[in-house]
């Protein structure tokens, strides 16, 4: 087992792309989402991005795994026209990474299949405004670096 273990990757990267939406309000206080869909309603206050090039199934399998990991810290950098934003969270044992769609980074402990990461220390509401103006332009592409260790 120890071999094992040291034979596992200290770190994985994985970038996600995504779209900006006029609907983005960036404003809850608990998660922050980007997705694969190209539509957004008033009730996403969390989602950041649309059009996403992968949702939470899609990530590399090395980030996955340390995701899994216990103990894992996690930094997430959310890029933007030339802005950006970061998040510290961790992994969970329980997260299942398996939604087609979306990638949810929450401050609390919930975990579903949507889950990225947990005890975010950040969260939507948090994003500067400057960037978030950015983030209501469809024009605006970004990013999303998560970076496991």
């Amino acid at each position: 087992m120890a071999q094992e273990e040291a034979l596992r990757p200290r770190w994985a990267k994985d970038l996600v792309t995504f779209r900006g939406h006029a609907m983005v309000r960036s404003a809850h206080p608990t998660t922050i989402e980007v997705t694969t869909e190209e539509y957004l309603t008033e009730n996403g206050d969390c989602i950041v991005g649309v059009g996403a090039s992968k949702g939470c199934q899609g990530l590399d399998e090395s980030v996955k795994e340390g995701l899994r990991r216990a103990g894992s810290r996690v930094t997430i950098r959310l890029s933007a026209g030339g802005e950006t934003f970061v998040v510290n969270a961790r992994g969970d044992p329980r997260l299942e990474l398996s939604h087609p769609h979306d990638m949810v980074i929450r401050k609390s402990d919930f975990v579903s299949e949507r889950t990225l990461a947990v005890g975010a220390d950040r969260s939507a509401r948090d994003i500067p405004r400057e960037m978030v103006r950015l983030l209501k332009d469809p024009k605006t592409t970004g990013t999303l670096e998560i970076e496991v260790e």
